[in-house]
């Protein structure tokens, strides 16, 4: 659930630090990006060699490398971070969290972050129940911190009560829900279409249209982001999925998408057809490569299948259903008709008449209209975000 998440941890010098191993590893096994910051005193409790291996990232605890005299830029690092936890959290740390002091380059991220921050206190009892300690743990939670409890038990001091950390599973558990909160489709499975189909004529030529895939390709990561099982079904496309929980079918032909589709439609509880299909496809495909042998030349073509109408007959009450329209003439009209033939939902409709909606671009403008007949016009946007607007209009559907 966390996979693609930026997960940045603190480590302070704490005896607890050489259970942040534990954190790293169930961290990682998730998915996530882990890159950890330790303050000088913590590498008396473990080296950043382990950190560094588990993590599979540099280990970050200067401002700079006096060696090669390279800068890390802490500002940067605290932008990067989705989430920001500090495990083990000392005394010494928390107090300086709590009074804005920055003498290290953990500190400096801390102050430059504009994720969420959690806190892991640990120390021995008597540290964690000072006043001034109580005080400052106040002031995070004030400032917004997130603090992640001290617990009762055995401390390295040999004596016993309140001040152990958290341990590493309960903490992973924590960030795991932390971010589930959002998960709007967690048990969804939804079926997205992308990018253009392939039509051979013969080994060395086809018949094919200018779709890039990036709008499907958005919509499908979208979709995992939302905490949905995904499968995208996809043309020929140069898009690389970031999402590796994306199950990808790569097809090449009209009659490939069909049956890739179909193999997956009745389990799925969203379906978006946002490739473009090919209506037509030779009717037939040579097996040598057609020799130029006059001006001009017939190629005999026939419909493919309709995907988009079998799906509209096949799907249930419990299925919903999502086109795209791609108009240049009597756009809103066409749509209509394209939304109630095809039995969808919704459908997206593009014109090519909008300046940076379409094909092959990074942007797009869109039209919502509903099977109630709303159109809804929007902005013209980055694809990213457009991906966004579809799923929630799926949301308020479903």
């Amino acid at each position: 659930m966390l996979s693609s998440k930026n997960i940045l941890l603190g480590v302070t010098g704490g005896i607890a630090a050489y259970k942040i191993t534990f954190l790293i590893r169930a961290l990682k096994k998730s998915g996530a990006n882990v890159k950890v910051i330790m303050t000088p005193d913590a590498k008396a409790f473990i080296t950043p060699l382990t950190i560094s291996t588990l993590s599979e990232n540099p280990v970050y605890s200067e401002f700079s490398n006096s060696l090669t005299g390279e800068w890390f830029n802490h500002v940067e690092l605290g932008l990067w971070a989705d989430i920001f936890i500090i495990a083990p959290a000392t005394a010494n740390t928390i107090a300086k969290m709590a009074n804005g002091i920055s003498d290290n380059f953990l500190l400096a991220t801390y102050l430059s972050a504009k994720c969420p921050i959690f806190i892991a206190p640990a120390m021995d009892l008597d540290m964690f129940a000072h006043p001034t300690t109580t005080k400052n743990i106040k002031q995070l939670i004030k400032n917004n911190n997130k603090i992640i409890d001290a617990k009762y038990g055995e401390l390295a001091s040999g004596l016993v009560g309140k001040g152990r950390m958290e341990e590493p599973e309960k903490i992973f558990s924590i960030i795991k829900n932390y971010f589930e909160k959002d998960l709007t489709l967690l048990g969804k499975k939804v079926l997205i279409t992308a990018g253009p189909t392939i039509e051979q004529i013969d080994p060395v030529r086809f018949i094919s249209n200018h779709s890039s895939g990036k709008m499907g390709y958005h919509l499908a990561e979208k979709a995992a982001e939302l905490g949905a099982e995904v499968i995208l079904v996809s043309g020929p496309t140069n898009i690389s999925l970031i999402n590796q929980k994306i199950t990808k079918i790569a097809i090449k032909s009209a009659e490939e998408m069909y049956d890739a589709v179909f193999k997956y439609f009745n389990a799925s509880h969203i379906v978006i057809m946002a490739a473009a299909v090919a209506d037509y496809t030779p009717v037939k495909q040579e097996k040598s490569k057609i020799k130029k042998k006059s001006d001009s030349i017939d190629i005999q073509l026939t419909s493919t299948k309709d995907i988009l109408a079998t799906l509209g007959k096949k799907k249930t009450k419990k299925q919903l259903l999502v086109g795209f329209a791609l108009e240049t003439d009597n756009e809103i009209e066409n749509a209509k008709k394209k939304l109630l033939n095809k039995n969808l939902d919704f459908i997206v409709l593009n014109s090519l008449k909008d300046k940076g909606a379409g094909f092959e671009g990074d942007t797009n403008k869109v039209t919502f209209i509903d099977k109630n007949n709303k159109v809804e016009k929007f902005k013209l946007k980055s694809k990213s975000e457009v991906a966004t607007d579809i799923f929630n209009k799926v949301l308020s559907l479903l």
